[in-house]
């Protein structure tokens, strides 16, 4: 404190500084990334743990068995579908109400900020559905959601049947404690939003949208659903959501929990996780998964219908199926086992999720960087920016000597009236000494 406050050792700090700004820009350029790269390494990554109690075991028995049940409700959606060159609203209003749940629309419109010239549309509008489970025993004040996007590309069909076919496995259990909805959007993160901010009774993006008929309780956790094919060779978790937001911990480690009791092969970035973390690809691959990590966030747009919820401090992922040219496959039935022990779980939470992280990097689903230790690695690189800006304002502001100095800047170099030769006291001395002394040329005498 005693170097910083000296005036006279903090300019002399300062001069030290300002001279040895390049080497020093350098060198904390170098110690970030070196300390990016090391976050790899297990001394600086921890292993996850679950810090919510009412969802730290996987103590649940998945009762679900409704796979054929699931493939014929996506066969229906996808005619359906390819039959009205649309969402099949009026299919799903009716299939929603056989199973039990009550069931709403929302028609929603966008005009589009920028024109779509490969659909050559200005204007988006499609139309929601969603369906309510009411919890049989408890007030509907908190609730789960289980979404399926569907975009104008990707129809998602084995997604829909999944959802219909849990749906109808939910609706004969009784320990349910939360509400549950099942929602259907059109037009993916177009559809996600318009019902996001009419369920908040809010509108920050513009979006025309109809009221809601039909309301559950406060959102806790929403899980978005996204499969390719009927069988999987793995599950694809996505967490990043809009401007970097990041859901709670323990959501991502339920999921994973849950992955390891049914052997489902779960990737992160599209990486599996590293079975032997003594070997030598270890490193590379968990840097890997930290760079795709950073640079989805950096880039500020969600990385699935999840990153929505995130706004409005609702949980969330997104889980997506891959059918790649892996040995092992698993069904729907996998997949709805999966979700039904993470609703389960998360049916007995008591509040929201709260004890566990907010702020981490992944280089693993079973390993991660907490902010306090990835936090260094971005202030030796926003060091470098300092600096630069510290240099140049100092030679912004440091004042021009000019070449030439003229009557005019005698003053400002420190010449005192009164004391410079031919002036009227050095004249006054030198008459009382008896002598005159001739001024200098350039000056003008006032006697001539």
């Amino acid at each position: 404190m005693g170097l910083l406050s000296d005036p006279v050792r903090r300019r002399a700090l300062a001069r030290l500084v300002l001279r040895l700004n390049a080497p020093l820009c350098v060198l904390s350029y170098v110690a970030g990334i070196a300390w990016f790269l090391a976050l790899a390494f297990p001394p600086l990554t921890q292993r996850t743990y679950m810090s919510e109690n009412a969802i730290g075991s996987t103590m649940v028995e998945e009762q679900f068995s409704g796979g054929d049940r699931a493939r014929s409700f996506a066969r229906d959606f996808a005619a359906h579908r390819r039959k009205t060159g649309a969402l099949p609203v009026a299919w799903l209003e009716r299939t929603m109400r056989s199973v039990g749940l009550e069931v709403y629309t929302q028609s929603f419109s966008r005009k589009l900020p920028f024109p779509d010239e490969t659909h050559e549309r200005y204007m988006v509008s499609g139309v929601n559905v969603y369906g309510i489970l009411r919890a049989p025993r408890a007030a509907s004040t908190e609730s789960l959601v289980l979404t399926v996007p569907c975009g104008s590309d990707s129809t998602n069909s084995q997604a829909v049947g999944l959802l219909l076919a849990l749906a109808a496995h939910f609706r004969g259990q009784i320990y349910w404690a939360k509400d549950i909805i099942f929602l259907v959007t059109e037009h993916d993160l177009l559809g996600t939003e318009a019902w996001l901010e009419a369920y908040h009774d809010v509108n920050v993006t513009g979006m025309q949208s109809s009221a809601l008929q039909g309301r559950a309780g406060a959102i806790q956790v929403a899980v978005a659903l996204e499969l390719s094919s009927d069988v999987i060779t793995s599950l694809d978790v996505a967490v990043e959501g809009l401007n970097g937001q990041l859901p709670n911990l323990d959501l991502l480690n339920l999921f994973q929990t849950f992955c390891q009791k049914g052997g489902l092969l779960c990737t992160l970035q599209g990486k599996l996780q590293p079975q032997d973390w003594t070997s030598v690809d270890r490193p590379l691959q968990s840097v890997q998964t930290l760079l795709l990590m950073v640079l989805q966030q950096a880039s500020g747009r969600p990385h699935g219908p999840h990153g929505l919820f995130l706004r409005y401090r609702v949980e969330a992922l997104t889980l997506r199926g891959i059918n790649s040219f892996r040995q092992y496959k698993y069904d729907l039935v996998a997949v709805g086992k999966a979700l039904e022990g993470m609703f389960r779980k998360l049916n007995h939470l008591l509040e929201r999720l709260h004890q566990s992280f907010f702020f981490y990097l992944l280089p693993a689903l079973s390993r991660f960087v907490s902010i306090g230790l990835y936090m260094p690695a971005a202030g030796f690189l926003l060091l470098v920016l300092g600096l630069k800006i510290s240099s140049a304002s100092r030679c912004w502001s440091r004042p021009q000597v000019p070449s030439t100095l003229g009557p005019s800047t005698r003053g400002e170099q420190g010449w005192r009236v009164g004391v410079g030769p031919g002036s009227p006291t050095q004249q006054t001395s030198s008459h009382l000494s008896g002598s005159l002394t001739r001024p200098r040329s350039g000056t003008v005498d006032a006697a001539a």
